[in-house]
């Protein structure tokens, strides 16, 4: 029988697809040659240690896919054998792909949590302190369910008159994540236009599956808590469920009804608190007035009576005078000495001495000039000469200078 090439492909593609056990087939293999044309569509080949099949998958089925196909990645692809008549080649269109040995759902959580602690999602710094007593709580959880009995429950149990702000939201199934997200934005609009704002916000869910919960591990979802202006507590599912959103959320409670705790304080422990401190309070003003009171027995002690005081200060007085009495005399006999001795010095020194030894003074009138030259007198002048005992006056009538020989 002869065949065109075409005519051929067309025949064995038709045995291929006609095949029943060709169809809805699962195969295993690595993947390799990885490509996410532009057009949407996905081509990529799955191979073992002997044998690689050539794969696509149209953008229709992989826009469903919950994690990002990769090189080296262990698959398991579901779908049905058929030839691409242009290269006349076999091919596996898939409809479905699962990781090997791990649940798409887990897959696509470690990826976008890898994505996300990337891009500092995760980082402390970015966490907002809860406050200590809030005035106005957000609550993001479905309107039906226990979820929002237990957090209003236990929220006024702990903390009466707070005000609670509720969005209500689906928290599970398809659209869920949006309406989280919009929820969330939702509730930092409303804080930043109405006061007073919201001070914290609860984003809850009960218990569930992974896939119930998968709402909240939703990259939007993760989006809207980082970007919130008001502190966030994650309130997840149970203990033992973690979600991206616990990790974003500046903190993660185990349950609602634990969030409901952490939320706000208990009145009654605060009373507690209360009392204890007053009673602190009280015993240190006691222990305070009980120090000042010996302090001031102490100083009461060492205070002297005024009158005593100043009979001390005029005593002191007294004191003082005798001492600046004994101080002048003292100074008055040293500068009497010092006048004696300089009156012995100018006696030593006084003209008065050498007259006793026959010497005398001779003075010009009227004006009383010592006369120690013959230059200083005239013929006729007028002299007094002063001797041991008396003075005399006397007229010049004769000069004579005495030469440098006599």
């Amino acid at each position: 029988m002869l065949y065109t090439v075409h005519e051929l492909t067309q025949y064995v593609k038709q045995r291929l697809q006609n095949d029943p056990s060709l169809n809805n087939i699962s195969v295993r293999g690595e993947i390799s040659n990885f490509v996410h044309h532009t057009s949407g569509h996905m081509y990529f080949t799955i191979k073992d240690e002997h044998s690689q099949l050539s794969c696509v998958m149209f953008r229709g089925a992989n826009q469903k896919l919950r994690f990002k196909p990769e090189n080296g990645m262990k698959v398991v692809c579901g779908g049905n054998i058929t030839v691409y008549e242009a290269r006349g080649a076999y091919q596996l269109l898939v409809w479905d792909i699962q990781p090997d040995g791990i649940g798409a759902l887990y897959k696509a959580f470690e990826q976008l949590k890898e994505q996300l602690s990337r891009r500092g999602f995760f980082d402390d710094v970015h966490k907002k302190p809860l406050p200590a007593f809030p005035e106005t709580i957000g609550i993001v959880t479905s309107r039906t369910g226990a979820v929002l009995h237990d957090i209003l429950n236990v929220i006024r149990r702990r903390f009466p008159g707070v005000r609670i702000i509720l969005a209500p939201t689906r928290v599970q199934g398809a659209g869920a994540a949006a309406e989280v997200a919009h929820a969330i934005r939702q509730m930092n609009r409303l804080s930043m236009s109405a006061a007073p704002g919201i001070d914290v916000m609860i984003v809850a869910r009960g218990g569930g599956s992974i896939e119930e919960l998968w709402a909240f591990n939703e990259p939007e979802v993760a989006e809207a808590v980082f970007e919130s202006q008001i502190p966030i507590i994650s309130a997840v599912g149970h203990e033992t469920d973690v979600t991206i959103c616990d990790f974003v959320a500046d903190l993660r409670a185990p349950t609602p009804s634990a969030a409901a705790e952490i939320v706000v304080p208990d009145r009654r422990q605060l009373a507690q608190q209360i009392a204890g401190l007053h009673i602190r309070l009280v015993h240190a003003i006691r222990r305070v007035i009980d120090t000042e009171r010996d302090r001031l027995a102490y100083l009461e002690r060492g205070v002297v009576h005024p009158r005593d005081r100043i009979n001390q200060h005029r005593q002191y007085i007294d004191e003082l005078f005798r001492q600046m009495h004994r101080s002048v005399l003292h100074r008055l006999e040293l500068h009497r000495k010092d006048l004696s001795m300089l009156g012995a010095t100018l006696h030593a020194l006084s003209p008065l001495n050498h007259l006793q030894r026959g010497y005398s003074i001779v003075l010009r009138m009227p004006d009383l000039t010592v006369v120690n030259t013959v230059k200083a007198v005239s013929a006729g002048s007028d002299l007094q000469i002063r001797v041991t005992d008396g003075e005399i006056g006397c007229k010049v009538h004769k000069i004579k200078e005495i030469g440098e020989h006599g």
